[in-house]
């Protein structure tokens, strides 16, 4: 508010107080100089009378001042403690008025953001508490900070999350789980419940929260909706055989009638025309249903001490590729013709997603528990609705896939016992692990005895 605006201002209120008491001492003085005829014995005498009478006009005028202070200096303390309720009574048309009423602005507008704040607070943790997807936030300890309802039924049977320690949590989970956890990285991961095995998806975001990093951890479960992509599977399975079928049965059966209607007139080269197309469709119509029957006709593997070097040398004659060195001494245990097949598939893969062949790796490591085979690239990676179903027979996004590449080798995976998982790699490209166990001690005694 301008001056012009003040009717007093506390300038001039100051000014008019010390105006005043120089006038009331210059008229005691000359008052007293005209009694005793003495300039010194005036002053001394004006002084005496006027300085007691501007100590307690001072602080006549003072004492609403100071009050406003303290008012001020309390308010603004509340602000700091988040207390925005506190307001000062606005009776002052001067530059302290105008500063009471900017605090009290100030104070309404924080009130209202708080409301708003919270408001908003309320209606993203009713969502979040509601959703199915469990969701936990730890900060650069480990230490959950935030969980919802659904996190705190999946890890601790409802009970209160926060403050433990995540990994700690980990270490009561199934395996899969926690292995997906600690890769930091988005990725699909099966749990073996005993009634029927379950499907996650886990992602995994970092990012800055109050100057401190947070990690954010989100558990969905895809059972129900692999279920139905199941059964919409089965159905495409179904329209993909029937349609096969029939243009492999169509031909011959006409070729058939064709061939006993001339068969009292031999024609030999028509006839021999058509023998070779109905054996050319027979032949085709075998090797599709020989192709699907191999996902379900799969042989137990026969696992045994691998060479890793002699595997890699294998592998370069079908793909070209970059092998993280060194391999590991210990020799892999498994069958090497199955894995062998695994690898070249995702090899290939790995070449039609657009990633350049200097891109494409394999990294394997033994750690005494398990044998892994990482294989990644730098191609297009995958949506995350497909890396959802990427793992179902039949399911290809390609034009003339099979849908069994995947689903074919996942299967040889876990029928050594092992886990076959896919992610997203951060800047683009795929990071597909393969965790086989290791041998086990009858098998190392078996190949030492052997040796």
């Amino acid at each position: 508010m301008a001056d012009s605006d003040h009717r007093f201002s506390f300038e001039g209120k100051l000014t008019l107080l010390i105006v005043a008491a120089a006038t009331v001492m210059a008229a005691f003085a000359v008052g007293a100089f005209a009694l005793t005829g003495s300039p010194w014995l005036a002053l001394l005498f004006s002084l005496a009378i006027v300085l007691p009478l501007c100590i307690w006009a001072v602080r006549v005028f003072m004492a609403p001042v100071n009050r406003l202070f303290q008012a001020l200096i309390g308010g603004v303390a509340s602000l700091r403690d988040n207390d925005f309720s506190i307001s000062i009574a606005d009776v002052r048309n001067d530059e302290l008025g105008d500063l009471v009423r900017v605090y009290n602005e100030l104070g309404t507008i924080l009130r209202d953001e708080r409301q708003n704040l919270f408001q908003r607070e309320l209606l993203l943790d009713t969502v979040i508490q509601s959703t199915p997807l469990a969701l936990v936030l730890t900060n650069s300890n480990g230490a959950i900070v935030y969980s919802n309802s659904s996190a705190r039924h999946l890890f601790l049977d409802g009970r209160r999350l926060e403050g433990r320690s995540f990994s700690a949590l980990l270490d009561n989970v199934p395996p899969p789980m926690r292995d997906a956890a600690q890769r930091r990285q988005d990725g699909l991961f099966t749990v073996d419940t005993g009634a029927e095995p379950e499907t996650w998806h886990l992602s995994q975001r970092e990012f800055v929260l109050n100057a401190q990093p947070h990690q954010l951890y989100l558990f969905k479960r895809l059972t129900r909706e692999i279920n139905r992509q199941e059964v919409a599977t089965w159905k495409k399975v179904i329209r993909v055989i029937g349609h096969e079928l029939n243009n492999s049965l169509a031909p011959i059966s006409s070729l058939a009638h064709s061939g006993s209607v001339i068969i009292d007139q031999p024609d030999r080269a028509r006839l021999s025309s058509i023998f070779s197309t109905i054996e050319e469709r027979a032949n085709h119509l075998k090797a599709f249903i020989d192709g699907y029957a191999r996902f379900a006709k799969l042989p137990q593997p026969q696992p045994g001490f691998v060479d890793w070097s002699a595997l890699v040398e294998s592998l370069r004659r079908t793909a070209p590729f970059v092998l993280q060195e060194p391999l590991p001494a210990q020799p892999g245990y498994f069958d090497s013709v199955q894995i062998e097949q695994v690898l070249i598939n995702l090899l290939k893969n790995a070449r039609e997603s657009g990633s350049d062949e200097d891109e494409i790796t394999i990294d394997v490591a033994v750690d005494g528990a398990a044998q892994t085979i990482r294989v990644l690239d730098r191609g297009a990676g995958m949506s995350e609705k497909v890396l959802a179903s990427a793992l179902l027979p039949f399911y290809s996004t390609k034009k003339s896939g099979s849908g069994l590449g995947l689903p074919l080798s996942r299967e040889i995976i876990e029928a050594h016992g092992g886990r076959l998982s896919l992610a997203n790699r951060k800047n683009g490209g795929m990071l597909v692990e393969i965790a086989l166990p290791c041998a086990t001690p009858a098998s190392e005694n078996g190949r030492r005895r052997a040796s």
